[in-house]
């Protein structure tokens, strides 16, 4: 039967908290850096969810989001290449809803019960933007999850699905707008939230002729903490059958949201358990999943628990203002970024977005980029591809440069040593200077560089290797 063989999360480092000057929240809330964007948030999580599994195996990607990086061209082109899967896949882009994660979710379970795939690589990813210190603002968070659908080794089996589409207009954001725009509060959560996920869940449970007792653990979308237990306890859920969802922590990650709760609850799942994940947006959908003996042999490599245990709270309000570009300030007295080359783009795709190197048919020395003659042996045209996003490294030396007017001051560049061998020049984000030294354990991120004409240009930056706190 079609299910969930494996899964994957992705929280950014950096956090607004108590301890962030100008935030007056007590609450903890995830905040993407400046170069961070869904995609590059949905590449994190797909690496997450791809350790242990072999990429070539995966027949598809799809990608759920509200915040696109564009409007009109495929994001999950972009991640399928940056992941370093087949060229012979799937890909498709659910968007402008925030029930996309598990609308994506279920097309990928149907087509593995169909027989059109058999792996399906499903990845939902957000970074929606409220108002400057309002509440839509406070109760967000930006992450992705990642789950791999086939009918092997199946951790979680599909237990039944319920739908209700319906046209209702409490949040939304018109082309143009940054922010969210939300209707009155009561009319939202009274006629939209509580009315409409009421009938989901109970359509599912009459629909599937279970009872709420028998469900185990509930991943259910709310927009806030409060509207969350309030909502559980409406539909009769007992504290211990409901997910936490992570406000105060992590916060409401829009179409991410149902399914980073899901992923939150297999990382500690036992066999036999039911598990709902409950979206809402324009209607809602209700996927059930019963865990299989499998469970407790398969986690991520870090999850929704590992990113969310190595956070570092940002230190001004300021800073991630600035980040956002919701606060005007004076630009750097300097050229204006010319545009990328698309043809440089295309022609650099595989050393830049696959971040390939070639190792030495000869004698297996690593170089980065791909040479025609190794500077080892000197042999010509004898080296073959090598994937070097996915490996570990070290910091061999580094430079911190203070005028090169960045959005991240001091712009850090460090040398990087793969520990199965290549170097890389590159630069580093999600750094604190003070934490820089040779010999720091750094890993591989896919973020932006810089957007110019519209073109966002990815590329691979090293960042400090995070472990579960």
């Amino acid at each position: 039967m079609a299910g969930i063989s494996g899964f994957g999360a992705y929280v950014p480092r950096y956090r607004l908290g108590a301890a962030t000057d100008g935030w007056d929240s007590p609450g903890e809330r995830a905040i993407a850096n400046f170069d961070e964007d869904s995609v590059s948030m949905a590449v994190a999580a797909g690496i997450d969810c791809l350790k242990g599994h072999d990429r070539q195996e995966i027949d598809g990607v799809l990608f759920a989001t509200t915040t696109p990086p564009y409007a009109e061209k495929q994001c999950a082109s972009i991640i399928a290449t940056a992941l370093d899967l087949r060229r012979d896949i799937t890909t498709a882009d659910i968007t402008d809803v925030l029930r996309a994660g598990t609308t994506a979710l279920k097309s990928a379970l149907d087509s593995v019960t169909a027989g059109s795939a058999k792996k399906l690589l499903v990845i939902a990813s957000d970074n929606r933007q409220g108002a400057p210190k309002g509440d839509a603002e406070k109760n967000s968070g930006d992450g992705a999850t990642a789950f791999i659908v086939s009918n092997e080794g199946v951790i979680a089996e599909q237990a039944g699905s319920y739908t209700i589409s319906e046209n209702m207009m409490d949040t939304w954001r018109s082309a143009g707008d940054q922010f969210l725009r939300t209707w009155e509060d009561r009319f939202a959560i009274e006629e939209g939230l509580e009315r409409i996920l009421g009938e989901a869940v109970s359509g599912y449970l009459e629909k599937e002729g279970a009872s709420v007792k028998d469900v185990a653990k509930l991943a259910i979308y709310a927009p806030d903490g409060r509207r969350h237990a309030q909502l559980a306890r409406q539909l009769g859920f007992q504290p211990e059958q409901v997910q936490e969802p992570l406000f105060g922590r992590l916060g409401n990650t829009g179409a991410a949201f149902p399914l980073m709760l899901l992923a939150g609850a297999l990382e500690d799942g036992t066999p036999g358990q039911l598990v709902l994940t409950v979206s809402y947006g324009d209607g809602s959908d209700v996927l059930g999943f019963r865990t299989t003996e499998a469970i407790g042999g398969k986690t991520p490599a870090l999850g929704v628990s590992g990113y969310l245990g190595s956070g570092q709270v940002l230190d001004s309000y300021e800073t991630y203002a600035k980040w956002r570009d919701i606060w005007v300030t004076d630009a750097s007295r300097r050229p204006q970024a010319q545009s990328p080359s698309v043809t440089a783009m295309w022609r650099e795709s595989e050393q830049n977005i696959r971040f390939h190197g070639a190792v030495c048919n000869n004698c297996g020395y690593v170089q980065y980029p791909p040479q025609r003659v190794c500077v080892e042996c000197q042999t010509r045209d004898a080296s073959s591809p090598v994937r070097l996003s996915d490996r570990p490294g070290t910091v061999f030396t580094y430079s911190l440069d203070y005028l090169a007017g960045t959005v991240d001051t001091p712009l850090a560049i460090a040398v990087v040593d793969f520990e199965s061998g290549g170097r890389v020049l590159c630069m580093m984000t999600d750094r604190e200077t003070s934490e820089l030294e040779v010999g720091l354990p750094v890993e591989m991120s896919f973020r932006k560089l810089r957007v110019v004409n519209g073109i966002h240009n990815y590329y691979w930056k090293a960042v400090p290797r995070r472990h579960a706190g």
